[in-house]
């Protein structure tokens, strides 16, 4: 038990006001509020005109600074995994340059796989330092909506369907990218959540889902990781456009969390130069459409005050002279994609791998053994089968991408860590769903090719195992719109069938950034993996854990569903919205037919779930699930005993023993949730308080602790517009899974 705390003021209920996370806003904004006096002087002495510059897009990726008093452009790094080639001044074609390529880092659902904020860090920080040689000052990352649906265009960009999880990650990705010397710029703010109509839907919501759901990550990377940039989404929320939503950008970015940095706008994302500007956009990117002459004539007629306009330029120039700039001919002056930057994209690619499934494999007369990690002493042939083990995913798709000098493909990756001991032939197996078929709106579901399925069965019967790499590729999911189903592309169920009646020893290894329908490969496959878009290591990080150099430990971050009518955004019929000629409605795409559609402007987003997002409405609704949030498997066995929740100054220590009792050294990802079984208030069935990656030595045993603040306790109090505090009994429960907690404990909090 812990006693109440003398700086909580009782209220309503008996719940308390929760010195939560914007207790931490005053501090972290001080990194960008050491540069006022300097600034004062640089806005006395420029003119309207240099102030509105500073207020657009110059460049497709890059905003004016001030030429005259030696202030430097802003440049902006596209893309949250990888930074993206250079491109023309005004268009999206490549400026065809050799020194601009990139480590291609996994993405962001691989990167949440490892639940680690140490390689969450690492990855930011290497993020900065290939910004930095390409001459950027802010990178467009990271990416950090919630999942809601699986079927998202970037889902596979962002991290996880929880918002703890999500924003631990995201804040220490901040923290790693700005402790070297790059701005982020958190996207996309707030609750774009689709992609298909992301231009126009205006998302409805209460104001506590809204806080405990969709903008607690960004409060913790705003307030924890000050983050110095926040990019605008396409939507509206609660009816107005998230680049003018005075809620949003003004009363809860800047006032309640204490947010001194500069909000951007999405490319095409603004819709007004008055309301856009007093709301507290910054920058419309790219172009200047509303925050260039207009404004400088709204401000002349006395529409817009210049103590606004100096306020603008002043949040600028605070992350302008935080960031210091690259001169224009060090930048993009030496290759990028080193070795370090290698090295932690294969870390982070080891650790996503998520065992699903492994069970045994017979060869000849020999007993059963599992099915990985392989034994080249009784596998001597092994047929790999899919376009997935040998295509790039760097690239591909509508949206930002990574020109990588290197992408180890699954297949590299197995012969190079084979070698000559064991035979691999490959077979295509299926056509991938290509981009010429993306842009002419065909759908990836295909009957399976028939030739190409024959080539694969015929090999497969001569190999004592198969690896089919089955799942989706970038042109699958993209951005600028949604899958219209989970289920795998290019006829693989069919080839999955066909492959298995041909040779029982059936490896299934999904290459996809976001749930797929797992029902038929899950019943054939004998062992079943999901690798993510892995970056540019991919392929080798996949080799070292199909052959057991490396034992599986990621998690899934996301709820895997059975089927797609039991996601709770189609279940409650608030996703997908209907339009007559199904009509898409991309701002990104073409701004300009759509804008003028009527209907699309009323488009509504009704979030008819509220908080209750994956695991949460599976939970509460007893919904049966393919693979529940926070699963994986590993080669090694973990054991949970010894729990105890210690109270301490700044809310519980979890404490318990975690032993590795098997012979094989491996990584655990170990999970805290708790339940509130008497709160007075609704809440789910139980969410997730705490995690912690652990390395265990085969038969080595650890007394682990979890600690667990106050604020990560609290719930949105919409009356009072505070985090409060609820006392009552807490039930926490341990485990290696979101289904899988063996521990649990009872404590009162008064």
């Amino acid at each position: 038990m812990f006693m109440k705390n003398t700086i909580f003021k009782n209220l309503l209920g008996g719940a308390v006001l929760c010195a939560g996370l914007a207790a931490f806003c005053p501090a972290g904004a001080q990194s960008l509020l050491k540069y006022e006096s300097q600034i004062d002087g640089i806005i006395q002495g420029m003119t309207l005109e240099e102030k509105v510059a500073m207020l657009h897009g110059k460049n497709m990726f890059s905003s004016e600074g001030i030429p005259r008093l030696g202030i430097a452009d802003m440049e902006y790094a596209d893309g949250p995994f990888g930074i993206r080639e250079e491109m023309e001044p005004h268009s999206w074609n490549s400026l065809q340059l050799t020194t601009d390529s990139a480590t291609f880092f996994p993405t962001g659902s691989a990167l949440a796989a490892t639940w680690s904020a140490e390689w969450a860090y690492a990855y930011g920080r290497g993020m900065s330092r290939e910004a930095r040689m390409r001459g950027k000052d802010m990178i467009l990352g990271p990416a950090m909506n919630i999942q809601r649906i699986p079927t998202g265009g970037r889902t596979y960009e962002y991290l996880s369907e929880d918002p703890l999880l999500n924003g631990i990650l995201a804040t220490a990705y901040t923290q790693g990218a700005q402790d070297d010397g790059t701005a982020v710029c958190l996207k996309h703010y707030a609750l774009n959540n689709q992609e298909d109509y992301r231009g126009f839907v205006d998302v409805h919501i209460s104001d506590r889902a809204m806080h405990e759901i969709y903008l607690l990550p960004f409060e913790m990377a705003v307030c924890e990781g000050d983050a110095w940039g926040v990019m605008a989404a396409y939507n509206k929320v609660n009816g107005r456009w998230c680049s003018e939503n005075e809620h949003l950008l003004n009363t809860v970015l800047r006032k309640q969390w204490g947010f001194a940095g500069m909000v951007i706008s999405d490319w095409g994302g603004v819709h007004s130069t008055v309301d856009a500007v007093t709301s507290g956009m910054n920058v419309e990117m790219p172009g200047s459409r509303y925050m260039g002459q207009a404004l400088i004539d709204s401000v002349k007629a006395g529409k817009v005050s210049e103590e606004v306009i100096d306020q603008r330029v002043r949040e600028i120039l605070r992350v302008r002279l935080a960031v210091k700039p690259v001169a224009k001919e060090v930048a993009n002056s030496l290759p990028v994609g080193n070795a370090e930057e290698m090295a932690t994209a294969l870390e982070v690619a080891r650790r996503s791998i998520v065992l699903l499934k492994n069970e045994g494999i017979k060869i000849k007369n020999e007993e059963s053994a599992p099915l990985l990690p392989i034994d080249t002493r009784r596998v001597k042939h092994i047929v790999v089968v899919g376009d997935n083990a040998v295509k790039t995913m760097a690239l591909g798709g509508i949206g930002a991408g990574v020109k990588t000098r290197r992408e180890i493909t699954p297949l590299e990756g197995l012969q190079e860590a084979l070698g000559n001991s064991v035979k691999i032939t490959y077979v295509q197996g299926y056509k991938s769903f290509d981009r010429q078929a993306l842009f002419q709106r065909e759908s990836p579901q295909r009957e399976a090719d028939r030739k190409l399925m024959a080539e694969a069965v015929k090999a497969a019967k001569k190999a004592d195992l198969v690896i089919f790499f089955a799942g989706d590729n970038r042109e699958v999911e993209t951005e600028g719109s949604d899958r219209k189903s989970i289920t795998l592309p290019s006829g693989q169920d069919e080839l999955a069938v066909a492959l298995a009646k041909a040779n029982k020893n059936l490896v299934t290894v999904l290459v996809a950034g976001a749930p797929v329908d797992v029902s038929t490969v899950n019943e054939l496959s004998g062992a079943l993996l999901v690798s993510w878009f892995n970056g540019s290591m991919g392929g080798q990080a996949l080799a070292e854990v199909l052959t057991g150099v490396v034992s599986p430990s990621g998690k899934l971050p996301m709820t895997w569903p059975c089927k797609l009518e039991d996601v709770p955004a189609y279940a409650t019929g608030s996703y997908p919205q209907h339009i007559e000629n199904n009509e898409q409605g991309d701002i990104f795409v073409d701004i300009t037919r759509n804008r003028s559609n009527e209907r699309l402007q009323k488009l509504v987003a009704d979030y008819a779930e509220q908080d209750l997002v994956g695991y949460r409405w599976y939970d509460g609704k007893q919904v049966p699930v393919a693979y529940p949030f926070g699963f994986g498997l590993s080669y090694a066995q973990f054991q949970y005993s010894d729990l105890e929740v210690l109270p301490t100054a700044e809310g519980f220590d979890v404490r318990f023993v975690l032993t590795n009792t098997s012979d094989r050294d491996a990584e655990e990802v170990a999970q805290v949730y708790v339940s509130r079984p008497t709160s007075h208030i609704s809440r789910p069935v139980k969410e997730l308080k705490g995690f912690k990656r652990i390395a265990l030595k085969g038969g080595d045993r650890r007394l682990v602790t979890i600690p667990m603040r106050r604020a990560d306790l609290c719930h949105w109090d919409e009356a009072a517009q505070a985090w409060m505090l609820e006392p009552g009994e807490l039930t926490f429960l341990v485990g290696g899974s979101s289904q899988q907690l063996p521990l649990t404990t009872r404590v009162m909090m008064y």
